[in-house]
C-alpha cells in the first residue's frame, strides 16, 4: 500500500510504499476513503506542539473507510461494511482508568505510549489497522460523500465535552473559543443537542457573523475586547439569563484570562468543561478563584476526547439531520498531495472549514477532487 509518512519532525511528509497491515486478534484492516486533516497538523508535524509521536510514522486521526478484513471475534461487522474509525484507542486491561492513545497522532503517559507503538500508524494511508471496537457502522449517505463525513473527527471532540457537561435541551451554553474550528463545531453540536441559546464570544467579527447567519437568534455573539471584566460583563448580558454550561476549546496560544472570563459567567451550580490547550506550551495557568468555586458549588471538569458511546450518538445526530454537514466547506486532496492538504488546512482553520485527504484509490477515482 501507499502512505504519507512523517520521517522526522520538521520534514515534509513522504508518500511511499509500505507493507499492507495485517489484522491481529481483536483488530480489523480498513481501506481509508477519507480522513480529516486538522488545522494544526502542520504544528504537530513541525514539532511545535511537542506531541509524543515517534517518527517514522503514518499520521492521521481516524476517518471513513470500508472493512477489508476483520477478526473472528467480530459478530456483526463484515468485510465491505462502511465504518467510522475512531482514533481514540484504549487499553483493554483496565476498565476503570484505561491508558489512551490517539492512533497516528498522540498518547498519554507511558501506557499510552506503549499503545501508540503497537497501533503506530494512522489514516494517511490506503489501509490501516484498527481495533475492532473502534469501528462504527455508517449510513449509506456517508459513502456518497466520505470527505464531508470525515469531519466527524472535529465534531466528536466538543460532543464528548458537552456530554461530559451534561448539556440538556433548553439550557444556555457558552462556548469559549467559538470562532475556531473546534469551537464553531461546539456551537453546531450544542444546538443539535437542543441548547436553547449559545453565547459565542470572539474577536473575529466575520466568524461571529457566520455563526449568527447560519444559526439565527439562538446564537448570541459577543465581540471580545481583551479586558477581562468588560468581556465577562458582555457575555453575561448576551446570555440574557443564567449560563448553565461553559465549554472551553481555546488553543494553546490563548491567554488564561480569556478562559477565566468565560468560565466565571456560569451560574451557581453550573458546570465548566475544559477541553482546550491553554497552558500546554507554558504561560499563564487558569487560576479560578477557590472561594468562587466553593461558594457557588461550581463543577469544573477536564475532558480529553470522548467515550466510545459518543461515536454512536454523533452518528445518530448526523443520520437524523439534527447536525447538518451540508453547509461545511470541504476541500479534498489525493494522497500524493498530502503536504498540500496540510498547508491548506493550516490556512483554512475557521468555522466549518474542512480539509480532507482521500488516501484510497477507490475514493480518489469515485469523487471529484478540485485542483
Amino acid at each position: 500500500m501507499r502512505a504519507a509518512v512523517l520521517e522526522k519532525f520538521g520534514a515534509p511528509l513522504t508518500v511511499r510504499h509500505l507493507a499492507d497491515p495485517v489484522a491481529l486478534g481483536g483488530e480489523a484492516v480498513v481501506e481509508v476513503l477519507a480522513t480529516c486533516v486538522l488545522p494544526y497538523a502542520a504544528e504537530v508535524f513541525g514539532g511545535g506542539r511537542n506531541y509524543p509521536l515517534e517518527p517514522p510514522v503514518v499520521p492521521g486521526l481516524g476517518g471513513v473507510g470500508r472493512i477489508v478484513d476483520i477478526g473472528p471475534d467480530a459478530t456483526r461487522l463484515r468485510p465491505g461494511d462502511l465504518v467510522w474509525c475512531d482514533a481514540t484507542v484504549r487499553s483493554r486491561d483496565d476498565a476503570l482508568t484505561p491508558d489512551i492513545a490517539l492512533q497516528g497522532w498522540s498518547s498519554r503517559g507511558e501506557g499510552g505510549a506503549r499503545l501508540a507503538r503497537h497501533l503506530h500508524d494512522g489514516s494517511f494511508a490506503e489501509r490501516m489497522r484498527v481495533p475492532t471496537e473502534n469501528l462504527y457502522p455508517l449510513p449509506a449517505a456517508a459513502g456518497d460523500d466520505p470527505a464531508r463525513w470525515a469531519g466527524m473527527a472535529v465534531h466528536a471532540v466538543p460532543y464528548g465535552g458537552l456530554l461530559a457537561g451534561g448539556l440538556t435541551a433548553g439550557e444556555t451554553l457558552l462556548v469559549s473559543g467559538a470562532t475556531g474550528n473546534f469551537g464553531s463545531s461546539a456551537v453546531a453540536v450544542g444546538l443539535a443537542m437542543g441548547a436553547g441559546r449559545v453565547v459565542v464570544p470572539g474577536r473575529n467579527r466575520a466568524a461571529l457573523d457566520l455563526l449568527t447567519d447560519r444559526f439565527g437568534t439562538r446564537v448570541r455573539p459577543v465581540r471580545l475586547t481583551g479586558e477581562q471584566d468588560v468581556d465577562h460583563a458582555a457575555m453575561i448580558a448576551a446570555a440574557d439569563g443564567p449560563v448553565d454550561l461553559v465549554i472551553d476549546l481555546l488553543p494553546p496560544s490563548a491567554p488564561g484570562t480569556a478562559v477565566r472570563a468565560a468560565a466565571m459567567t456560569v451560574r451557581e451550580y453550573g458546570r465548566v468543561v475544559l477541553m482546550g490547550g491553554v497552558g500546554m506550551l507554558g504561560g499563564e495557568d487558569l487560576a479560578l478563584p477557590y472561594p468562587w468555586l466553593m461558594r457557588n458549588s461550581v463543577t469544573v471538569r477536564g475532558q480529553w476526547m470522548f467515550p466510545r458511546t459518543a461515536n454512536v450518538g454523533l452518528i445518530a445526530l448526523l443520520t437524523a439531520g439534527l447536525l447538518d454537514l451540508a453547509p461545511e466547506r470541504v476541500r479534498s486532496f489525493p494522497l500524493d498531495a498530502a503536504n498540500d492538504a496540510v498547508r491548506h488546512a493550516a490556512a483554512h482553520g475557521g468555522p466549518f472549514q474542512r480539509t480532507a485527504l482521500l488516501p484510497s484509490p477507490t475514493a480518489q477515482t469515485a469523487f471529484e477532487i478540485p485542483s
